[in-house]
């Protein structure tokens, strides 16, 4: 479950081509510059296809619908490269699609570096790998657009320091919907694994490994309220914690969507070997009925509690 095709990528150790390491597809020209085969392909659709190799690059885009894919899964990396003060990739164009990347070491001065910002437009992941950065997915607002996440990996992810405003492994903002299915999330750095406003989420067949996981908060936040369904995910919370006091928050800063009818079953939920607490499955603000059945809960943990 959860494990992902880019879980296994160990090393940025990897031969580069010799030529141009972006392609766009349609035409078969190369780029040096990742932001050149984004401007050639403008406000059409295509796919710029990723060499293998480790690129500090980045790219804005801005219009049209762009798939951007690695030549081989899992050995294209890109590395520390940030434009707009913001992310390797910065999106706001129709639509995105990432195959098979892996992002990796983005920081920038206000704690915010991510792998991706995506401020408009849908944005579907398959097969990548978020790793050693303040942020791998951190979102606009778009209403009208959806954020699906399949078969992909986050590491090593969010922070709480410097007097900052906490990042998190995902923030998605007020986007008409968010899925996340058959994903990983683990060590993360601070901060929640799954920070969504999203007045519709999809989390469902993931696991949540905190065991190694350094002053991190919830493992779900849901901070504006959401319908959907929460199941058959493995959550395991770690000892070092900001707060334990839940795995899964609904509505904890506000009711701005509907919570009535959230699904939260079939998923299993322990505390990790050692750790000795009392502790909530979910903690609930939004005053609504949520169903919440069939979950299996290890020792010190409590099904429900409203806040």
């Amino acid at each position: 479950m959860a494990a992902g095709l880019a879980l296994s990528i160990g090393s940025t150790g990897l031969a580069q081509s010799a030529g141009p390491p972006f392609t766009v597809a349609e035409t078969g020209k190369g780029f040096y510059r990742l932001s050149e085969a984004v401007k050639a392909i403008g406000g059409n659709n295509g796919t710029i296809v990723i060499a293998t190799g480790a690129y500090g690059d980045c790219a804005v885009q801005t219009a049209g619908r762009i798939t951007y894919k690695a030549a081989v899964a899992g050995k294209s990396i890109l590395d520390g490269g940030i434009c707009e003060g913001k992310a390797a990739l910065v999106l706001r164009g129709k639509a995105a699609t990432i195959d098979g990347i892996i992002f990796q070491n983005q920081r920038v001065p206000d704690g915010n570096g991510a792998g991706i910002r995506i401020e408009k437009g849908d944005l579907y992941i398959s097969n990548a790998l978020f790793r050693n950065s303040e942020q791998g997915i951190l979102s606009a607002d778009d209403p009208s657009a959806e954020i699906v996440i399949d078969r992909s990996t986050f590491q090593r992810l969010g922070r709480c320091d410097r007097g900052l405003s906490c990042a998190h492994s995902i923030y998605i903002g007020d986007f008409g919907s968010l899925k996340v299915t058959n994903s990983r999330f683990e060590k993360g750095n601070g901060g929640h694994y799954v920070k969504s406003r999203a007045g519709r989420a999809t989390i469902t067949g993931n696991s949540f490994d905190d065991t190694q996981g350094r002053a991190t908060n919830y493992m779900i936040d849901l901070p504006a309220g959401a319908t959907g369904v929460i199941s058959n995910n493995v959550f395991v919370q770690g000892q070092n914690k900001e707060n334990y006091s839940a795995f899964i928050a609904v509505a904890a800063e506000g009711r701005n969507h509907s919570s009535a009818g959230l699904n939260i079953h079939s998923n299993s939920a322990s505390l990790a070997k050692g750790v000795s607490r009392n502790t909530f499955f979910v903690a609930d603000w939004s005053n609504e009925q949520l169903r919440i059945a069939n979950n299996n809960l290890g020792r010190g943990l409590t099904r429900y509690e409203r806040r």
